[in-house]
C-alpha cells in the first residue's frame, strides 16, 4: 500500500445564496522540526526574561545602595548641624545662668542693710558673704568652657551621687514651679 500524502484542508465560508468561497488553507498538525524550533525560541525568550529580571534586580540594588548612602550623608549633616546648634544653645544657657547668678547676688547685696536693721548684723553679714560667693561663682562660670564644666560635673557626681540626685530634684522642682 502506498502512503497517502495528506492534503491541506480548505476552509470555506458561506457566501450569499448558498455559494461557498475558499478563504485559506489549514495546515496539518506541527511537525517535530517546528516543535523543536518553538521550544528553542521559548527557551531563548525565557532566558532573556531571566536576564532582564537579574538586570532589574541589580539596578534596584544599586538604587537602594545610592539611597542608603544619600540618607547616611544627610543624617551626618543633620547630626553635625544639631551638635553645632546644641553647642550654641549651651553657651547661651551658660551665659544666662551667669547673668542670673550676678542678678541674684546684686539683689541679696542690696537687701543686706535691711537684714542688718531687722534681724541683726550677723544675718546681714551672711547675706553679704552669700552675695560675694554667688558673684565669684558667676565669674568662674563665665570663664570656664563647656568641656571643663562637664568634667567638673561628672567628678562631683562621682564624689557624691546622693547630693547630685538631691540637687537635680531641687532644680527640677524650681523649674516646674517657674514654668507652671
Amino acid at each position: 500500500m502506498a502512503a497517502k500524502k495528506k492534503q491541506p484542508k480548505t476552509a470555506t465560508v458561506a457566501a450569499t445564496e448558498g455559494a461557498t468561497e475558499t478563504v485559506g488553507t489549514v495546515e496539518p498538525t506541527a511537525t517535530p522540526e517546528k516543535t523543536s524550533e518553538a521550544k528553542t525560541r521559548f527557551n531563548a525568550a525565557l532566558e532573556e526574561a531571566k536576564a532582564g529580571a537579574v538586570a532589574l534586580g541589580d539596578e534596584a540594588k544599586a538604587r537602594a545602595e545610592k539611597a542608603r548612602i544619600d540618607a547616611k550623608a544627610r543624617g551626618e549633616d543633620w547630626s553635625t548641624e544639631a551638635r553645632t546648634k546644641a553647642g550654641e544653645l549651651a553657651v547661651e544657657g551658660k551665659h544666662k545662668a551667669s547673668e542670673a547668678l550676678t542678678g541674684l547676688s546684686r539683689m541679696i547685696d542690696e537687701n543686706a542693710p535691711t537684714l542688718d536693721e531687722k534681724l541683726g548684723a550677723k544675718y546681714g553679714d551672711y547675706a553679704r558673704s552669700t552675695s560675694k560667693a554667688l558673684q565669684e561663682n558667676a565669674i568662674k562660670l563665665d570663664e570656664k568652657s563647656l568641656e571643663e564644666l562637664a568634667d567638673e560635673s561628672r567628678e562631683a557626681i562621682r564624689k557624691s551621687p546622693v547630693a547630685a540626685v538631691g540637687l537635680a530634684a531641687v532644680v527640677g522642682f524650681f523649674f516646674a514651679r517657674l514654668f507652671r
